[in-house]
């Protein structure tokens, strides 16, 4: 557990301090556009070298997720791992590569340790492999905020009547894009569930964010998809904390 708790707190410095690489070529100004069109007038934003520069500056996000995958064994502590993963945080904290901003929903009080009712949150899964796997999501809570779900079909506004298929799917998508408005500290992913129960749905939308961005779906259907949704979003004019113009 000792050894485990050292390599959580790396893997916090690490993801917290440096970009991997297919976010880093999904920047706008790693894929050559100019400044002025990445970046809508108005919008309040760090130079490219400083939000989103290397390693050792640190991102400071607000939200915590750990996905930690363990062998069906004995020996294994899912409450010793939790433990070792609530060190680590505070840790981090303590060393300035977390901001201390987790806040008791009850009370407002703010722990100053990031640590606190169901905070981080901690998942677990068995699997056949035999090791512990641990992956961690950092991520701003106003990505959270912005989190929806639809019920098709359903009305959508600017885009009339999305039925319960792929083309609703869609809209829906494209709507999701346009709702958040630039609130959910861009630039951003999209991770989508199609089916499943609200609250599995949510959970499984959210393990599409460990996916690289420059992962293509097995599937073709959901490849294509996901294309043009890329495209199309992306041509709403939501920019970081900016607004949107129309939707296509």
């Amino acid at each position: 557990m000792e050894f485990l708790a050292g390599s959580l707190l790396e893997l916090i410095i690490e993801t917290s301090t440096d970009l991997p690489p297919d976010v880093r070529a999904a920047m706008p100004w790693r894929r050559g556009w100019r400044r002025r069109d990445a970046i809508r007038p108005g919008a309040q934003c760090d130079p490219p070298e400083r939000g989103y520069g290397g390693r050792g500056q640190g991102h400071l996000p607000g939200h915590r997720h750990a996905d930690v995958r363990h062998p069906h064994s004995v020996g294994v502590d899912q409450i010793a791992i939790r433990k070792a993963i609530l060190e680590a945080v505070a840790e981090a904290t303590r060393r300035g590569k977390l901001r201390p901003n987790s806040v008791d929903s009850i009370t407002g009080k703010n722990s100053g340790d990031n640590l606190g009712v169901e905070t981080p949150v901690v998942h677990f899964e068995q699997w056949e492999e035999d090791r512990i796997e641990v992956r961690l999501i950092l991520k701003g809570g106003g990505c959270e905020n912005k989190n929806i779900q639809y019920s098709l079909p359903c009305e959508l506004d600017h885009l009339g009547r999305a039925d319960r298929n792929l083309e609703g799917v869609r809209k829906c998508l494209l709507h999701a894009v346009w709702q958040a408005q630039g609130q959910g500290c861009a630039p951003g992913a999209l991770g989508v569930c199609i089916g499943s129960d609200r609250a599995h749905g949510y959970a499984l939308a959210k393990e599409q964010l460990f996916r690289t961005l420059d992962d293509v779906n097995p599937n073709p259907a959901l490849a294509e998809l996901e294309a043009g949704i890329m495209e199309q979003a992306n041509r709403l004019g939501v920019g970081a904390m900016g607004s949107a113009e129309r939707l296509p």
